[in-house]
């Protein structure tokens, strides 16, 4: 067993350090702007390409099966269905949850999240998955997946408490408001969770009790099944309680070489999203007050205290490029002021750094694919 699990992450490490991380911009569809909050347009982690396409890919693997067409999903997003499996590329919340959105209402059955956590393993969670598994107890497995999870695709923020002496819970909280894709959410992360700790401690593991803030959907019978205790729905919470005993179990997979390789790969990896995080959202912050005035990249690297050169290989370290970052954000303002009626075309061009009504027309198709006008037509409920 040490052998194969030594041989697995040398595997692993040479895949993940010879895999660069590609990053998906996207044009944003006029009826997604529509609902979304000014909270998510200001929060950088909202519109930042860093996330992995782990949970996209089990949902489109899911669909394959079932014979649905996934690229419906994906339209006005600047994903094809190729890149869904690729793990070198990187997509937003904001897209993530459009896909997730889409993949719900074609879906003709409730409890999907469910089956897209159940249908996971410690192998779906990659590099983090074999630090888990090579971790010397369950309850250093779990600091692991928590420290890391950003790593792996996760949706929501996650945290460990001690509610008492013999229990410990794991509360999560979604990372954007938003009912129609809560439900989803917290099954996929609660039963992914279920089925990794399974894998890692053996079909015994069992939570003492489930905890959720949305009341009992149509399908609450299969949380029992799944889970096997009694779910709680409308609480304060969600949280996934289970004995504090289960975190001094020693692991039977625990191998000190392995988790050190793989331990070693998660830190790089959770380096380089932060790294992308941050200079790609200050670049956006200056933008996002200045599109009217058509910043250059020299005038953002002096407002940042860098060189051209400089901000231009920080950038390119994180997988983006000036001129696709400044065409996104053109492009989300645009469909927001398109979406809200006010303004007339000539007038949004010149919000979004066009002084020449013509010229916006072609950017605008060039980003998005249809003219100004049609999109306006087109903005509606939420995609």
């Amino acid at each position: 067993m040490a052998q194969r699990v030594a041989t697995c992450a040398m595997q692993v490490a040479t895949i993940a350090r010879m895999t660069p991380a590609r990053t998906i911009a996207s044009a944003k569809h006029p009826t997604a702007a529509t609902k979304t909050t000014r909270h998510q347009h200001a929060d950088a982690r909202y519109t930042a390409a860093v996330i992995p396409t782990t949970i996209l890919a089990v949902i489109a693997q899911l669909a394959d099966a079932e014979g649905l067409a996934v690229e419906p999903w994906l339209a006005g997003l600047g994903i094809t269905r190729a890149q869904i499996d690729d793990a070198s590329v990187r997509v937003s919340y904001r897209q993530a949850s459009i896909i997730i959105k889409r993949a719900l209402r074609s879906v003709p059955r409730s409890g999907f999240g469910l089956e897209v956590g159940a249908h996971q393993s410690s192998g779906t969670f990659g590099v983090m998955g074999l630090a888990m598994m090579t971790a010397r107890t369950f309850g250093d497995a779990v600091s692991i997946g928590l420290e890391f999870a950003d790593i792996t695709g996760a949706l929501m923020d996650a945290e460990l408490e001690h509610p008492n002496e013999r229990d410990v819970a794991l509360v999560v909280r979604p990372r954007f408001p938003d009912e129609e894709i809560l439900v989803f959410l917290c099954e996929e992360l609660f039963a992914s969770t279920l089925q990794l700790a399974r894998s890692i401690v053996g079909p015994a593991f069992k939570p003492e009790r489930l905890e959720l803030t949305y009341p009992a959907p149509p399908h609450a019978g299969e949380y029992r099944k799944l889970f096997d205790c009694e779910p709680r729905f409308g609480a304060s919470r969600n949280r996934l309680v289970v004995g504090a005993r289960w975190l001094e179990m020693r692991l039977p997979t625990h191998h000190p070489v392995s988790a050190q390789q793989a331990l070693a790969i998660c830190r790089e990896q959770a380096a380089q999203i932060k790294r992308q995080s941050e200079i790609v959202a200050s670049v956006e912050r200056i933008l996002r007050r200045r599109l009217a005035e058509h910043p250059t990249l020299s005038e953002v690297a002096s407002h940042l205290n860098l060189s051209e050169r400089t901000l231009r290989r920080h950038l390119a370290a994180a997988g983006r490029v000036y001129r696709d970052i400044h065409d996104q954000l053109r492009t989300e303002r645009a469909l927001e002021l398109l979406s809200a009626g006010a303004l007339s075309v000539a007038d949004i061009g010149s919000e979004v750094g066009y002084s020449d009504a013509r010229e916006f027309r072609r950017a605008f198709k060039r980003w998005t694919g249809a003219a100004p006008t049609a999109m306006r037509h087109l903005a509606g409920p939420l995609e």
